[in-house]
């Protein structure tokens, strides 16, 4: 989330940061100041806020919803405002990728694309040479075989000369090797001018392995359950029932699968055509594309059965209340029926998934819909059903919406112009967006929680357009003084996002208190008073 762009071009595209992608970060973030003010303003209760902390536009859009509904989290099919949001850092993971990666792997890349274009004119030169030695050092072998064994003289005569030539291929290839003083100057030399492409990757994989990591612990820690929220000093989540996934999460699991694919699944041709780039990355599209039909085969395949689940009571003599959802329907997108919910309870267990799922604020369930509110006096039994919203199933699309930041990285990798660049990054953006309202049209539904394909061609298509339309005014025309802030608050969205988004630093200024825990800042300045 944290991480800068690369440069655009020559040789110190490497050193330089992609100004535009930082302020598409930062602009994105920018919303919580807008949205706190929303917050002050709307006065509702603190209970979702302090139950659920999400990125930083998603924790304050659900307050300021009940006056601006345009803003909210749609409660189940639609697309809002922060629906946005999500996808659209899992793009810039996805570029991010692109340009990081490449600096990585460049070294070996460029030290082997060196000596072979140094070597071939030498070699030209020097084969003849180098195979007269290769033949002379073999005559000791061919006496010593005519010698012991003079029957197969005319096999060890072939296969000398076969040694000769290769002798002379490889003399050629190796350039010399200079002097050095002592042997660390040598091995030092060696690591930095001989890296291998399979090692170096191996290295970048282990780094993109200990990152996600550190992610998806942070998102453990922060999201888990640990922190109990605003107006309760006290921290700590209880193993049985803490919550395994959710946004940190999301974000490792789809960082960690789409640097694989940047590692592992590319080629490293010369492009001399813009269809080079789809040949280069044609692995990558097939993973896009088994994602895609794998991701559809079980939301529309998988028959949903019956389930059940329990609602503690709030008295501790009295026993949970148990509910049963009845099902048996295959391919069903709603609340309770969907194949999403199913494998999350299946897997990670329904004691482990979010407690307080956004369908609560449908007409089904709140009587103040689209807002939350009491249940209807008909409500049916899944609207107390805990639902995961970042689950496992629908990981799977976000990892799509990685991977298309990553081909958007990829065009500023590989082409300079910027006309090229905007050609290829808006043709591609507008037919997602085209794509996906036609996908919701016919009845594949733009569906934030289900992660849906329609909502992800959507989402990924804008957030494709905004970017575009970002380098345009930032890196191609230099409007950069306008957007500073939002490049800095970009360059620091993940530290923007502990802090604020998870209520790290509001828990930490409300630890401060005056006699009791109630008298603090935040309630002098009427944030948390109801």
């Amino acid at each position: 989330m944290g991480g800068g762009g690369g440069g655009g071009g020559g040789h110190n595209a490497s050193k330089e940061r992609l100004v535009s992608l930082d302020v598409f970060r930062g602009l994105t973030v920018a919303d919580v100041l807008v949205l706190l003010g929303f917050k002050s303003l709307t006065k509702q209760s603190d209970s979702y806020l302090d139950s659920r902390p999400v990125l930083e536009v998603m924790i304050l859009v659900d307050d300021a919803g009940g006056v601006f509904p345009a803003i909210n989290h749609s409660p189940w099919d639609g697309v809002t405002l922060a629906d946005f949001v999500m996808p659209f850092f899992l793009f810039m993971v996805g570029v991010s990728l692109a340009l990081t990666f490449k600096q990585i792997l460049e070294p070996a890349s460029v030290v082997l694309d060196s000596l072979s274009s140094q070597n071939i004119c030498s070699s030209a030169k020097g084969f003849p040479v180098a195979l007269l030695k290769s033949c002379t050092r073999m005559s000791c072998i061919l006496r010593w075989s005519s010698n012991c064994c003079g029957s197969c003289y005319d096999t060890v005569m072939v296969a000398a000369a076969a040694v000769a030539m290769v002798t002379a291929v490889v003399v050629t290839a190796v350039p010399t090797a200079p002097a050095y003083d002592s042997y660390w100057s040598w091995r030092e030399d060696r690591i930095q001018v001989f890296p291998m492409k399979v090692s170096c990757r191996f290295i970048a994989t282990r780094k993109a392995f200990i990152r996600a990591l550190k992610l998806f612990l942070l998102g453990l820690l922060l999201q888990g359950g640990y922190f109990h929220g605003l107006n309760d000093l006290s921290y700590g989540v209880n193993i049985e029932y803490i919550r395994w996934m959710g946004t940190l999460q999301r974000i490792a699991i789809a960082y960690l699968a789409v640097a694989l694919c940047e590692i592992w699944l590319k080629n490293d041709t010369i492009l001399n055509s813009k269809l080079s780039l789809l040949r280069n990355y044609r692995l990558q599209w097939m993973v896009v594309i088994f994602l895609c039909v794998m991701y559809t085969a079980l939301l529309y395949g998988l028959t949903v059965p019956d389930w059940e689940y329990q609602v503690p009571s709030a008295k501790s003599s009295i026993p949970p209340k148990t509910f049963l959802v009845t099902c048996g329907k295959r391919g069903e997108t709603g609340p309770a029926c969907n194949a999403v919910g199913m494998i999350d309870r299946r897997i990670l267990g329904i004691q482990h998934l979010y407690n307080k799922p956004i369908y609560r604020r449908t007409k089904h369930c709140s009587i103040n819909s689209p807002d939350y509110g009491p249940l209807p006096s008909d409500a049916p039994s899944w609207c107390q059903a805990p639902f995961e919203p970042e689950g496992l199933l629908s990981s799977l699309m976000a990892v799509v919406t990685c991977l298309i930041g990553l081909h958007y990285g990829h065009i500023i990798v590989l082409f300079k112009d910027h006309k090229v660049r905007i050609l290829q990054w808006t043709i591609p953006a507008s037919s997602l967006v085209v794509i996906g309202f036609a996908m919701d049209f016919l009845g594949m539904h733009a569906n934030k929680v289900l992660y849906t394909f329609s909502y992800t061609c959507i989402t990924a298509g804008a957030a494709g357009l905004i970017f575009a339309g970002i380098y345009v005014l930032v890196d191609v025309c230099g409007y950069r003084r306008p957007s500073i802030l939002l490049e800095w608050m970009g360059t620091h969205s993940l530290t923007i996002y502990v802090l604020v988004a998870c209520n790290v630093l509001l828990i930490a200024v409300q630890g401060f208190y005056w006699k009791k825990p109630q008298n603090n800042f935040f309630r002098l300045i009427g944030i948390g008073s109801h």
